[in-house]
């Protein structure tokens, strides 16, 4: 079995099973002012999902995209960009770059300098405080935790059960940011935050056609309803077709091969919609949710029910299971299916483990160091499309739901100085839901170019619950697309006014 540091060891303070990004730092978290030691059990590449097949790549792809888009609105460089479309292996090989061609050499250096050892091998429960390591070479390793385990398993894409779908092995979040040819025609089953990205470096990147399938009513149907509208006049525009409110009944694929991930998978596919409509293209992607890891981790040794997502505290231990041993942190857990947000939770979950670990109280209070709040009603997201979308906190319609007496103020994007000067053609919208009762800030969404960074500062104000009045008193500099909270509460403030 390989391992990197104490081969032969068996027992630890802290296993934590999955090497993803929170399962990286609650053991960093758990360890680093503690004396406790820990152990990180990963069957894949340390650094998880984000690293390989999903933030990072998919960010790599994106960002040229974006690139090209602003240079094509910006006099003095669109007279050199002309129609000049993007170096695909280029961006492909930058890609590679920053995923380390799927080599985690890197991570596990990292690891091993933190004082972290790394075990390889597919970790299970097997009894209170007990995980069995199946080895690559088939070998089982039974290691014991001292204080705590921790579940980091994550999530992976979720096919639907479609008629002839799986059998015609579409591609996967993983196999679209790992993609090393550009099919020709693709369709896209699915209509949220990695249909519409990957729809995004996909066009970019020279598929010529691309047709969008996504049940809901509109895409991106969990952010304020403008944002999924924008993204749709965007594509369309570009030449994409996008059918909302409308499903795969069924899929055939006559010829299917064993390529690897980011390769066609086969001869032409087509997709059958609940119109009767019949679309054919050479590859199919479906962006249509994930399910979690949780079916063969070995839950039912200590009392719990394999699959479904885990239930935890604002502790992050695992409901149903007695002794404070056994915690889940990222998408394993449910609660925010975003690398940012399991990171957050790792970093809680790791210092009540070493509190515990030395018996010391446990600051719970609000804002306490060892209360996960943040992803109740307050996560932030970035949807890096071509305008980006930011958000935080609740839509309109999520506060409404929840009976919270609320108001709302919105914005061109497109009017403010700082956004003129990103470039020309600028296309965007900002949206502040305020709860009428508080006065503060409960949900904030902005969709242009430049806004992923704007983004914090409304996370800061969603989380702290900055009173509007002292909102007022925060200035914006000029001339930059944080002048958009100026304008919103200028707006506000002459509505209130009468």
């Amino acid at each position: 079995m390989d391992a990197a540091v104490d081969p032969d060891r068996q027992e630890w303070d802290v296993i934590v099973v999955g090497g993803g990004p929170p399962g990286e730092n609650v053991a960093q978290y758990a360890t680093q002012f503690s004396g406790l030691r820990a152990v990180i059990v990963e069957s894949e590449l340390l650094g998880g999902e984000c690293s390989y097949w999903a933030c990072m790549p998919s960010k790599a792809l994106l960002r040229p995209v974006e690139v090209l888009s602003t240079g094509r609105n910006l006099p003095g460089v669109r007279e050199i960009v002309g129609e000049r479309r993007l170096d695909v292996a280029a961006v492909l090989a930058r890609r590679d770059a920053v995923v380390n061609r799927l080599d985690d050499g890197s991570q596990v250096d990292w690891a091993i300098g933190a004082g972290i050892d790394v075990v390889r091998g597919y970790g299970r429960l097997s009894g209170e405080r007990e995980v069995t390591v199946t080895g690559p070479d088939g070998a089982e390793r039974v290691l014991t935790a001292r204080h705590a385990v921790v579940l980091d398993t994550g999530s992976s894409a979720a096919i639907p059960p479609v008629p002839g779908l799986a059998e015609a092995r579409p591609w996967t979040s993983r196999d679209v940011t790992n993609m090393h040819e550009v099919p020709r025609r693709m369709v896209v089953v699915g209509g949220g935050v990695v249909a519409c990205e990957s729809v995004t470096w996909l066009h970019g990147l020279g598929v010529e056609e691309i047709t969008v399938i996504e049940d809901a009513p509109r895409l991106l149907a969990r952010n304020e309803p403008f944002a999924g509208e924008i993204i749709a006049e965007q594509f369309r525009a570009a030449g994409i077709t996008v059918r909302t409110g409308t499903k795969v009944t069924s899929a055939q694929r006559a010829e299917v091969n064993d390529a690897p991930v980011g390769h066609q998978h086969g001869g032409e596919v087509s997709v059958t919609l609940d119109t009767g409509e019949q679309i054919t293209a050479d590859e199919v992607l479906v962006a249509a949710g994930r399910r979690p890891h949780s079916d063969d981790i070995g839950l039912e040794t200590v009392g719990l029910k394999s699959g479904g997502y885990l239930s935890v505290d604002d502790q992050l231990c695992v409901e149903g299971v007695e002794g404070n041993w056994l915690y889940a942190i990222g998408d394993l857990c449910g609660r925010a299916l975003l690398t940012h947000m399991g990171k957050y939770q790792a970093r809680i979950a790791g210092e009540v483990i070493a509190a515990r670990a030395a018996g010391q109280p446990l600051d719970t209070d609000p804002f306490g160091r060892h209360a996960d709040v943040a992803d109740h009603d307050q996560v932030p997201q970035v949807t890096f499309t071509d305008p980006e979308i930011g958000s935080v906190g609740l839509s309109e319609q999520q506060a409404r739901d929840r009976g919270l007496d609320i108001e709302t103020v919105e914005h061109d994007l497109a009017a403010l100085a700082g956004t003129y000067l990103l470039r020309e053609n600028y296309v965007g919208r900002a949206k502040l839901v305020i709860d009428r009762q508080r006065d503060v800030v409960v949900g904030a969404t902005f969709v242009g170019t430049g806004v992923a960074e704007l983004t914090h500062s409304a996370t800061m104000a969603v989380v702290a619950q900055i009173p509007v009045p002292v909102l007022r008193h925060v200035v914006p500099s000029y001339p930059t697309v944080s002048e958009v909270w100026l304008r919103l509460l200028e707006e506000l403030g002459r509505r209130r006014q009468g």
